[in-house]
């Protein structure tokens, strides 16, 4: 009886475990075509694009490329660019984001809930709100076609200040920080070499938003970017896209699309395996 009682008892975890594999599955191919129709769409001409929609591969790869890198738009430029300040910004935005964070979490002082409240306000505001001022304040300061009013601001990211906030609270014990201050580290060595690598999870997961938030930005750059050469992909990507009837090619669009997600992909493989490492720590721990 007790031996049939544990198989009827295995039974529901088993197609439990079945229904979320199934769900898993659908999911990550719904996730996954729209991909695929992407590539498949790069490797058509633009004839064959408007005629409809072909799940077959075509032949038209290399002349959409050899299009696109011969074409008026500076595109190895744009990558660059994107790249450049997509990394500058998501790296910049993570780690004083996660000093401001390890700074509220850890000491104590009179306005550490005001400024916690203050910080998280700021989230309320929409960039359109302040894209005037901001643009008319870079003007002034002679900062158009360059980099730096795009990596700059972007440090104070209320957002991933509040997820740091978070996850030190529930990974960081502040015995730790204590032994180190007893051993006699400085603030700065404490959290750079206790504080940091205990956060890796949380960090890879941040800079995989902000390198992607930065990587699709299109509103701030195209108010600061005028120069072809200095422009990011998701302006030329619009340009290319906004051409006149008689040079408008799907095909090359398309391509151009396929070709700015490339580096998505990488830093996204890059950085998740410090995702899993992390949620089998969290595993092992509980």
């Amino acid at each position: 009886m007790e031996q049939k009682k544990m198989k009827s008892n295995r039974h529901p975890v088993h197609a439990r475990q079945v229904v979320a594999y199934i769900v898993l599955v659908i999911m990550s191919i719904l996730c996954l075509v729209w991909f695929y129709i992407l590539f498949i769409n790069a490797t058509r001409s633009n004839g064959e694009l408007g005629r409809g929609f072909s799940p077959i591969p075509s032949t038209h790869f290399v002349e959409n490329w050899n299009n696109l890198i011969h074409g008026t738009l500076p595109v190895f430029n744009g990558l660059f660019n994107s790249f450049f300040i997509a990394i500058t910004s998501s790296v910049l935005t993570v780690y004083f984001s996660s000093m401001t964070a390890y700074a509220i979490h850890v000491y104590d002082f009179k306005l550490k809930r005001f400024m916690f409240t203050f910080i998280l306000s700021v989230m309320m505001i929409p960039t359109q709100v302040t894209a005037l001022g901001f643009v008319r304040l870079v003007d002034r300061m002679g900062l158009e076609d360059n980099f730096i009013p795009l990596i700059i601001p972007a440090i104070a990211a209320p957002a991933v200040f509040y997820y740091m906030k978070q996850y030190m609270e529930s990974t960081l014990p502040m015995s730790l920080v204590e032994a180190s201050r007893i051993d006699g580290a400085s603030e700065f060595r404490t959290f750079n070499s206790i504080v940091l690598p205990i956060m890796k999870p949380a960090i890879a997961v941040q800079m995989i938003f902000a390198f992607v938030g930065s990587w699709n930005n299109y509103f701030t750059p195209a108010l600061i970017l005028h120069d072809d050469k200095m422009k990011t992909l998701p302006i030329l990507i619009a340009q290319l896209r906004a051409a006149d009837w008689l040079k408008f090619d799907m095909g090359q669009v398309y391509m151009m699309i396929a070709f700015s997600i490339f580096p998505v992909i990488i830093v996204y493989i890059i950085l998740s395996r410090y995702i899993v490492g992390g949620v089998a720590l969290g595993a092992v721990k509980g």
